[in-house]
């Protein structure tokens, strides 16, 4: 797997804190900065597709899912919009890794799995400068605590997990895993629910898994991957 130099790292992540910059000077009503935010973060995020290439598409989906979750529970557009951002962004930490931690390997040592927690602190640290990413920064912070407290980097449980992180981390997981020699999306993404089912009440909310069951269940299902809005 290619790993980037540290050097052309340092020069994209500069290059993506201009964007942000650029994005935070907006001046537009609040509609109009929401529609245009969502196109920009999206720029910003096929950067980290070509930074990070073993994991291109998996923010996208993400974004797809949380939001879908997040509308079936009644969240408000600003909210869902926030949502959509920390989706988009959540990995950003992963830049901030030593480049011998970027290989995207399944398998990993315990001082290397060690390091990789450190990941969500980290793309909160680098996103916190930016004040339209506020509530985006702590949705991104605590994508990997768990419902029962043994998650990462705070070891936050229960509801004093923001409900976005919550979101967030099912979504996460439900478009991370990977289900060997199965290659139908629908079977594949129906064993995904019911590992996500199984991890619900220990480490994903139970709420929110169940509302993603619903959704995927119903009229109006959640896109699967390879469904993505643009």
């Amino acid at each position: 797997m290619y790993v980037h130099s540290i050097d052309q790292i340092q020069l994209a992540v500069l290059a993506i804190q201009n964007m942000l910059q650029k994005i935070d000077r907006l001046y537009l009503p609040p509609t109009s900065r929401r529609d245009l935010e969502s196109i920009l973060v999206r720029q910003v995020t096929r950067e980290l597709d070509r930074l990070l290439p073993w994991q291109a598409g998996h923010s996208e989906a993400t974004a797809a899912s949380a939001v879908h979750i997040g509308q079936a529970l009644g969240l408000h557009d600003a909210v869902l919009h926030q949502l959509e951002l920390a989706a988009l962004l959540h990995d950003i930490g992963l830049l901030m890794l030593p480049t011998q931690s970027q290989t995207g390997r399944e398998s990993l040592d315990m001082d290397s799995y060690t390091t990789i927690q450190n990941h969500p602190r980290l793309g909160s640290i680098l996103l916190e400068p930016f004040p339209f990413l506020r509530e985006t920064t702590a949705m991104i912070a605590h994508h990997h605590e768990r419902w029962d407290g043994s998650g990462y980097p705070y070891g936050l449980r229960g509801d004093f997990i923001p409900l976005g992180a919550r979101i967030l981390a099912v979504a996460d997981a439900f478009t991370a895993i990977h289900v060997p020699h199965l290659h139908d999306r629908f079977r594949r993404d129906r064993v995904a629910l019911r590992i996500l089912q199984v991890a619900a009440g220990t480490q994903f909310d139970p709420l929110v898994v169940n509302t993603l069951v619903e959704c995927c269940s119903g009229t109006n299902p959640v896109p699967m991957r390879g469904q993505l809005h643009q």
